[in-house]
């Protein structure tokens, strides 16, 4: 980490080739993108108004795209992630929809991928467990540059580790969380992926990246959004949708 690289890369290594691994240690994480999923299949328009355009942030090996992608037909998405290594593993997983031409992919880190949309063109932007790998000032420019980028009436919706405002159940909640890790990752014996689990996880402790649900939810007003709900909450994990003024 450091000012040229101002989110978690640490994908790129051991992580990035166990990803999978989540959904043993973290089977929330799983859950949190079917909700993602629902909610853009939950979104108010249908065929008849053409095709949806999503942008997904971080799609990393397409766990969400897919919840995505299976939400409704008449989506066009592009999933954005600048780690190579899960991203070739998406392609692999997901080339039927690439063939289909209802997926494309960029390369391009979050904030470099966002400016480069056109203005009031996307309507849902999507992510699951990325957000808060960003730290506080990239993830407000992230945030901004989505409000951007939405169509009037567009929703953001992430799911996502958003901290409890209860700094001592938060806490009790992510005991228990390593505590999981532990008993996989050994049992695995995956030593490594623990290690670099550990080291991520104290990242996205780290006061200036941590998530927290009040001032969270208030970056996205500031920023100009409307209808902020944060919803599904399991443990330190949350859906938060918001919409672009129509």
């Amino acid at each position: 980490m450091n000012e040229r690289l101002p989110y978690d890369a640490l994908f790129s290594g051991a992580i990035g080739k166990d990803y999978e691994t989540l959904k043993l240690i973290c089977p929330l994480a799983t859950e949190m993108s079917r909700w993602v999923g629902y909610t853009v299949g939950h979104y108010p328009s249908s065929i008849q108004d053409g095709t949806l355009k999503v942008v997904e942030l971080g799609g990393g090996t397409g766990i969400t795209t897919l919840s995505i992608l299976t939400s409704r037909a008449d989506l066009a998405v592009i999933s954005v992630d600048n780690e190579p290594i899960m991203q070739n593993q998406a392609k692999e997983n997901l080339k039927e929809w690439v063939a289909a031409r209802k997926l494309d992919f960029c390369g391009n880190d979050a904030l470099s991928a966002l400016r480069n949309i056109e203005e009031n063109s996307i309507d849902i932007v999507a992510s699951a467990y990325t957000i808060h790998n960003f730290d506080q000032a990239y993830r407000d420019e992230v945030i901004r540059e989505i409000f951007r980028v939405l169509k009037p009436a567009g929703q953001f919706i992430n799911g996502d580790r958003y901290a409890l405002d209860d700094i001592k159940a938060h806490t009790r909640s992510v005991q228990k969380e390593i505590g999981g890790y532990f008993k996989v990752l050994i049992g695995e014996n995956k030593l490594d992926v623990l290690e670099q689990w550990i080291v991520h996880l104290f990242n996205d402790e780290s006061q200036n990246h941590v998530m927290r649900e009040t001032a969270a939810l208030e970056q996205l007003a500031v920023a100009g959004f409307i209808s902020i709900e944060l919803k599904h909450r399991m443990a330190v994990n949350a859906v938060v949708t918001a919409c672009k003024p129509d």
